[in-house]
C-alpha cells in the first residue's frame, strides 16, 4: 500500500493487477504541496500491457504538470493519449488554504467526498473515455470541512455503501485495510486511493 502524509492531508492508495497479467491497466499518481494536492487515476482500456502504457501516459502527464489546473492536466492528459488505447481518467486538485477541491473525470471512475457533518458528495463523470480526440470536460469546484474523507476508485471495485464505509471516525488506513480484506479483486485491474482532509 502506498502511503502520503502531510500536514493537511493523509493519503492511503492499493492497486491490483487481473488474474493471469503482469501488469495493472490502472495507473495512478498523487504529490500534495504546501499549498495543493492533486491525484490522477487513469484505468487503460483492456487490461494488461497496452492498457498499462495508456494509464502510465495520462500519470506521466500529470506529474510533469501538476501545478496547472485541472482543466489544463485532463487537456494534457487527453493530449497524451493520442495513439494509445485510451483511458478513463479522474484528476483531482484540493486547494488547502481555500478549502476547496476541483475535480474532473471522463469515464467509469467514481469518487466520493463524506463531509465531517455527514454529507456525501458524489461529483458525475463524463462517460466515455480520453483518446487523444476533442473532448469536452465537465470540471466542478466543491469546498470541505475540516476531517472530511474521499475515496477514488477504478471499476475494478463494486463497493456496496460507501456512506457507511467512509463515516464514522476510523482512521483512514483502518478503512484501507477494510477495503482489502472486504473486497478482494481478480477479475479486473483494481485500484483505490482514500484520504482524509485536515
Amino acid at each position: 500500500m502506498n502511503h502520503l502524509v502531510k500536514n493537511n492531508i493523509e493519503v492511503y492508495a492499493h492497486q491490483t493487477a487481473k488474474e493471469g497479467k503482469t501488469q495493472c491497466g490502472d495507473s495512478y499518481f498523487f504529490i500534495a504541496t504546501d499549498e495543493y494536492f492533486v491525484c490522477v487515476l487513469a484505468d487503460g482500456l483492456g487490461s494488461g500491457q497496452y492498457a498499462y502504457e495508456a494509464s502510465n501516459a495520462v500519470v506521466l502527464a500529470v506529474e510533469a504538470n501538476h501545478h496547472e489546473d485541472v482543466e489544463t492536466l485532463m487537456k494534457f492528459c487527453n493530449d497524451a493519449l493520442a495513439n494509445k488505447r485510451g483511458a478513463a481518467v479522474s484528476v483531482l486538485k484540493v486547494y488547502f488554504q481555500a478549502r476547496e477541491f476541483v475535480y474532473s473525470c471522463v469515464g467509469n471512475i467514481r469518487f466520493f467526498l463524506y463531509s465531517s457533518k455527514g454529507k456525501l458528495t458524489y461529483p458525475l463523470p463524463v462517460t466515455g473515455y480520453l483518446s487523444g480526440k476533442p473532448q469536452t470536460y465537465h470540471t466542478q469546484r466543491f469546498s470541505y470541512d475540516p476531517h472530511s474523507k474521499f475515496l477514488i476508485f477504478s471499476d475494478g471495485y463494486d463497493f456496496q455503501g460507501v456512506k457507511a464505509l467512509l463515516k464514522g471516525l476510523f482512521p483512514v488506513a483502518m478503512i484501507a485495510d477494510e477495503i482489502i480484506r472486504k473486497y478482494p479483486t481478480k477479475s479486473d485491474d483494481a485500484t483505490f486511493i482514500i484520504g482524509s482532509l485536515q
